[in-house]
């Protein structure tokens, strides 16, 4: 048998972010060869993640950043089961690499990021995700990636880390980054549905107009006036949950539009996106 070091150790443990006692159980099993211990994790990762497959994985980290030009703006959701987990340095620091990859090699979905080098020596982000389930002993996923991008973009963490936002901006600049923080900030405390009114799916709409019927009705309204005040109730509607039309957070006598017009004639949103944990 191999005579296996604290060193040893210590390197595999650096390696693969597993426990003490596993990369020692490891390198003795594999008798001191690395790749064959590295090996023996992953299988361990494999069985504990087909173990915890049916477990909710509600917990987590959402996280998002821009890059150096803010140009795009990334955002990425990964879970585990436990706040404990979430708050772990280590699961942090995965997580952040995931998103760095994200922001370096630009995949088109989620899948494709899931299938992207996590190390640069063969294996991907989802081989990661099933090790990491056997390092830590709970069910991990990367299970939400949202991209922006236009002339500014700004992304928000909210404290915690539960809930973040990314916007898009059509003008760039300093002033701009400044709106564009505000408006992020916006979209995370009022969660619109779309940028304006224009952008509202038609299933919304319709929604919202058969409850402003139903309720019209139900308060004995008469039948010929029923379709006005439902439509009354769609424009309310689209006037609070349309971002562009919401009344800023920062001053409620103007509206996100007239913010951002303050700022710089023609300034306004080209997309966003928000992701909230639970």
């Amino acid at each position: 048998m191999s005579n296996i070091t604290a060193a040893d150790v210590n390197k595999l443990r650096k390696q693969t972010g597993a426990g003490m006692m596993d990369c020692k159980k490891a390198l003795v099993e594999a008798e001191g060869d690395f790749d064959k211990a590295i090996d023996i994790l992953r299988k361990k990762g494999q069985k504990i993640a087909a173990k915890r497959g049916d477990r909710d994985a509600n917990e987590g980290l959402v996280i998002a950043k821009a890059t150096a030009d803010n140009k795009k703006a990334v955002m990425v959701v990964v879970n585990c089961e436990t706040d404990f987990v979430a708050k772990n340095d280590d699961f942090g620091k995965f997580a952040d690499t995931i998103l760095n990859i994200a922001i370096e090699k630009n995949p088109a979905s989620l899948e494709e990021l899931k299938g992207l080098s996590f190390d640069g020596n063969g294996l991907t982000i989802a081989d990661k995700i099933i090790e990491q389930t056997g390092v830590i002993g709970e069910k991990i996923d990367v299970s939400g990636y949202e991209v922006v991008e236009a002339e500014q973009t700004i992304a928000y963490n909210h404290p915690g880390n539960k809930l973040a936002s990314i916007v898009a901006l059509n003008k760039a600049g300093e002033a701009m980054a400044e709106a564009g923080k505000q408006v992020a900030m916006q979209i995370a405390a009022m969660d619109p549905v779309a940028i304006d009114e224009n952008s509202v799916p038609s299933e919304i709409i319709e929604k919202e107009m058969a409850l402003g019927k139903e309720k019209a009705l139900a308060e004995g309204k008469p039948e010929n006036i029923v379709e006005k005040i439902a439509e009354g109730t769609v424009k309310k509607y689209l006037k609070e949950n349309t971002l562009l039309n919401q009344a800023s957070v920062r001053d409620n006598k103007k509206t996100v539009s007239q913010m951002l017009n303050e700022v710089e004639n023609g300034l306004t949103v080209t997309d966003f996106k928000r992701i909230m944990l639970g």
